[in-house]
């Protein structure tokens, strides 16, 4: 078994790489790229075997696709809601960078074609979940681009959580089969929370990263007067795509705790 945490930095180019097909973090069946971009600045991607998405982190970005244009502005992950575009293999994707700008980039293996499809806080919003459970300790919102439900041609999953200060996420403890991977941000640079993968505890700061394999249980925790963003990529398996979590039967009591 590979790595499970990880404390990436960014190159002299401005890529920071979480996984890949073939480093310390392969089981994870997906490349999960981070870019910095400067005002002015142009990337293109194109992936001959993959699909891909494309996510604004922050900054003012141009998507340009298949003929189609979009110009968004995104604060921060804090401020504002998810832009993101999904596309299938050899869909060439170019961003031009209106403003200094992050972009995560999440691609996997799929033979599939399917139609490009953007992401926007209109179609998919923050929900506020887990406001009246586990005593008011688990307030969270939740974004979730696409999943197998409404993106059945995909394989893989993208969403973001947006957690309130010393609020715990991923609760009760749960486990699937697939492989997960939660890329942290925090509002503050000396924000930090704790990443439990099975019974390994590991502290999460701005830009670290969690590579859950299928089967370990994986709660998250945010340090008090501090938000913590998580990125959430889960990589579906052949024949076994993910749809639901599978709670750990020790913890399913706290669904009944009112504290």
């Amino acid at each position: 078994m590979g790595k499970v945490f990880g404390y990436p930095e960014f190159d002299d180019k401005g890529e920071k790489i979480l996984t890949t097909y073939d480093n310390d973090y392969k089981d994870m069946m997906m490349d999960i790229r981070v870019f910095r971009m400067s005002e002015g600045q142009v990337k293109e991607f194109v992936k001959p075997k993959e699909e891909m998405a494309v996510l604004l982190l922050k900054g003012k970005l141009k998507y340009s696709w298949n003929g189609q244009e979009k110009e968004v502005y995104r604060k921060d992950v804090f401020t504002d809601g998810l832009y993101a575009l999904h596309v299938c293999k050899n869909t060439r994707v170019t961003v031009t960078a209106e403003s200094d700008a992050e972009i995560l980039v999440q691609c996997t293996d799929n033979e599939k074609e399917f139609d490009a499809k953007f992401y926007d806080p209109d179609n998919t919003p923050w929900i506020y979940s887990c406001k009246d459970k586990f005593g008011g300790t688990a307030k969270r919102r939740v974004s979730t681009a696409f999943d197998h439900e409404t993106a059945p041609y995909s394989n893989m999953v993208l969403g973001e959580v947006l957690n309130d200060p010393g609020n715990w996420s991923g609760y009760i403890p749960h486990t699937h089969p697939q492989p997960e991977t939660y890329y942290f941000l925090f509002d503050r640079p000396e924000g930090f929370g704790a990443s439990f993968v099975g019974d390994e505890v590991f502290k999460s700061v701005d830009g670290s990263f969690s590579a859950i394999p299928g089967g370990k249980v994986h709660p998250q925790s945010c340090a008090p007067g501090f938000q913590m963003y998580t990125c959430w990529m889960i990589r579906h398996l052949p024949g076994n795509p993910w749809t639901d979590r599978i709670d750990d039967e020790r913890y399913t009591w706290l669904y009944d705790y009112k504290g």
